[in-house]
């Protein structure tokens, strides 16, 4: 089932991301807290983005929070992904965008392989200087055809 999220699902969101986010990019493990990543869902992802949620037999298994053509997070739970869990998110903010844009790292290869399939394209790398990991990273745009 999918839905959109309330404030009240904030903490569910919050840990969804940190566990696919650890899970994916393990050499950024504790970057943040718990308390950290909560106060970042409630004060700048949801009052900032529409924010839908994906939940198997009740429990929130993936998230997806997008803005003005900019998909902010997308993370599905380590035992939900290569289900189709992402890529229902991800439909939510194609249906509502005309293009989408976003970032992911360079060496998170899966994600990258994820939206290429999902017809996202390479338009630029960096250094990774202007982000808080000062990890490389790649931007990606689709756009409705």
């Amino acid at each position: 089932m999918l839905r959109q999220l309330a404030l009240t699902d904030m903490g569910a969101a919050a840990q969804v991301h940190r566990m696919a986010f650890d899970r994916a990019m393990p050499w950024l493990v504790g970057l943040h807290t718990q308390d950290e990543d909560r106060w970042f869902y409630r004060e700048r992802v949801f009052p900032a983005c529409r924010v839908w949620g994906r939940f198997d037999d009740g429990v929130l298994s993936g998230i997806i929070a997008f803005r003005d053509g900019w998909v902010e997070q997308l993370y599905v739970l380590p035992v939900a992904q290569g289900r189709g869990d992402g890529t229902e998110l991800l439909d939510v903010a194609k249906r509502t965008c005309e293009r989408l844009e976003l970032w992911t790292f360079q060496r998170n290869e899966r994600a990258r392989r994820f939206y290429e399939a999902r017809g996202f394209a390479l338009v630029e790398q960096t250094d990774g200087a202007r982000n808080e990991e000062k990890e490389p990273d790649a931007r990606y745009l689709w756009t409705r055809a």
